[in-house]
């Protein structure tokens, strides 16, 4: 096992540490983990327990601290045993580093319920379960998910979801449910609208540009693309982020799609700054009925004009409001893209984005953060006092 030089709990002596069981790693895509997780490092120790790696080792946990002062802890099992070796293994280990690090006290929160069982040693104040999607209906999901997720419902405390969708599914299921839908932070995409040199992968390629940045997996509209691609040779479509779950030989190809890859963080404003139109081209299917993609309030921080297919957290609030265009198959989204082009630069597009800014306004990750935690501070009250019970 290896252990930062320095470990988190002298940072804060008073607070009980997070422990963060997640199906993400930490260096994938900085979605809504890596938001709330990094403004939880501020106040509290936060281990980042991702999904084991699987070699021709020995068990041992990889333990790295991050600047954010999130400390990431990888497992490494042995290769040749059960899924429910492997995890009972996990928990050996998980139960092992706690003990280590001298956690008197903590709260666990869960995004994976398919890796509970690994939480089998852990005795934790509360249980939090962030259900940010619905991951039984993503491609090939395990069977057990559904069972594996009534077990956590059964143990959490507090039940948060990632959107309001999503929230209407979950609110039977949790005597404590709370929906926190995608949230942003404006001054980081705000930059986008400022920024005057284009990522030199982007630089040379004509407008008007159309883009996209996220997980391009089975949510992605492939078909959609392609189509109104081939319609519109002139607009240039911008596609940035990892190919996931599906055959990159699928994706459509042409002189005016441009495929750039994964691009961190950092880098999102200065590509989206340099867009006509920001996308939204998801797939109406079920693994897209209860998302609430962050890209939204992102693309509209940055004050670029944004077109959706009819995601329902995406309709409620940003198309009733008349923030994003939300337009369904290949012709309507056609000419919302182009209606969203003829826009630029009008009265009419200052007054969109003028409304876009003051809802955003409402909107913030340290806000939500807050909120999170103090749904987390009144859960508590409720075990203490059915643990005096028993």
């Amino acid at each position: 096992m290896s252990v930062p030089p320095t470990s988190t709990m002298t940072s804060y002596p008073d607070a009980p540490a997070l422990l963060v069981l997640s199906h993400l790693r930490w260096d994938f895509v900085f979605q809504r983990p890596q938001h709330l997780m990094t403004r939880a490092a501020r106040e509290r120790p936060v281990y980042y327990i991702e999904e084991p790696h699987f070699g021709d080792w020995e068990d041992h946990l990889d333990v790295r601290r991050e600047a954010c002062g999130v400390t990431v802890c990888a497992p490494h099992i042995q290769q040749g045993h059960s899924p429910a070796q492997s995890q009972a293994r996990t928990a050996r280990l998980l139960a092992e580093f706690v003990q280590a690090e001298q956690l008197a006290e903590y709260d666990l929160w869960v995004y994976t319920p398919m890796e509970l069982p690994v939480t089998a040693g852990l005795r934790p104040r509360v249980t939090v379960y962030d259900c940010m999607d619905e991951l039984a209906n993503f491609r090939g999901a395990p069977p057990e998910l559904r069972t594996r997720e009534a077990r956590l419902f059964r143990q959490a405390d507090v039940v948060f979801t990632g959107g309001h969708r999503l929230y209407e599914a979950k609110c039977r299921q949790h005597r404590n449910v709370h929906p926190f839908p995608s949230s942003v932070d404006t001054a980081h995409f705000a930059q986008a609208r400022t920024t005057r040199q284009d990522p030199e992968d982007q630089a040379g390629l004509p407008r008007p540009r159309l883009g996209f940045y996220g997980v391009i997996d089975e949510r992605f509209d492939i078909d959609l693309i392609g189509e109104v691609a081939r319609r519109q040779p002139d607009w240039q479509f911008v596609l940035i982020g990892p190919v996931v779950k599906i055959n990159p030989a699928d994706l459509p190809r042409a002189a005016n799609i441009h495929y750039l890859g994964q691009k961190s963080y950092a880098e999102l404003p200065h590509y989206l700054g340099g867009w006509d139109v920001a996308l939204l081209p998801f797939a109406l299917n079920e693994a897209t009925e209860f998302i609430s993609p962050t890209k939204t309030p992102e693309y509209l921080a940055g004050g670029v004009p944004v077109v959706s297919t009819g995601i329902r957290d995406v309709i409620r609030p940003y198309g009733e409001l008349d923030l994003v265009r939300i337009a369904d198959g290949a012709d309507a989204f056609e000419a919302a893209c182009a209606a969203a082009l003829r826009e630029a630069g009008t009265p009419a597009a200052q007054a969109r984005q003028a409304r876009a800014d003051e809802h955003l306004s409402q909107l913030s990750w340290d806000a939500t953060w807050q909120a999170m935690q103090a749904q987390m501070n009144a859960a508590r009250p409720v075990v203490l006092a059915e643990s005096a019970d028993d």
